[in-house]
């Protein structure tokens, strides 16, 4: 009689998602939400104003500040990169040049604002449309102000030699939330300067 072998299985192991990106991801999720709920608002109320001025008399669309913007999410991606083959040197410089693209981004947004405010006289109490454009796109200025102060914390820490090729994961998933904040300028450009014009 012979004997038939039978191998043992090995036991299944699945490799469970860090803490970070879940955590990242979960804010993500969140941020997206309140978003969501901002943009709605805004295609809602869109020709709904009762006096002046509208979009299309006061708005123009920042499409140099843009391309910073979303230039910026190139950058982040190389740093990061740098950062896993160890080359801090280029990492910061990287870094750097994604703080100043999301400056520039906001500067841009500081100077539509002042035009609009004292130029055009469109302030969030003006209409409808000056309540949804300063609440939308506020809103992702202030997400912008958070990106650039956690991204110039960690270009001080990779200044004074606390960032090294280990830390190159954390840094990854602060990246994720950069990207996010590029990504949603790309749907409130679309939605207040192409649909909503």
């Amino acid at each position: 009689m012979n004997a038939t072998y039978i191998p043992l299985q090995q036991p299944f192991t699945r490799e469970l998602p860090s803490r970070g990106r879940v955590g990242m991801f979960v804010l993500i999720a969140a941020e997206a939400a309140i978003f969501t709920i901002f943009v709605v608002a805004y295609i809602f109320y869109i020709g709904k104003s009762l006096t002046g001025p509208t979009p299309q008399d006061v708005l123009t669309a920042p499409i140099f500040y843009s391309i910073c913007l979303l230039s910026s999410s190139v950058t982040i991606h190389l740093a990061v990169q740098a950062l896993r083959l160890g080359n801090v040197s280029v990492f910061s410089r990287w870094w750097f040049a994604t703080i100043t693209l999301g400056a520039i981004f906001l500067y841009g947004t500081a100077t539509e604002w002042h035009r609009l405010i004292y130029r055009e006289g469109l302030t969030i109490s003006t209409n409808l449309f000056g309540t949804t454009y300063y609440s939308l796109v506020g809103l992702h200025g202030f997400h912008v102000v958070v990106g650039l102060l956690c991204l110039t914390l960690v270009l001080a820490f990779a200044l004074t030699g606390r960032v090294k090729q280990e830390h190159a994961y954390r840094v990854d998933v602060l990246s994720l939330y950069w990207h996010f904040v590029d990504a949603v300028w790309v749907v409130v450009f679309t939605v207040v300067y192409i649909v909503g014009r």
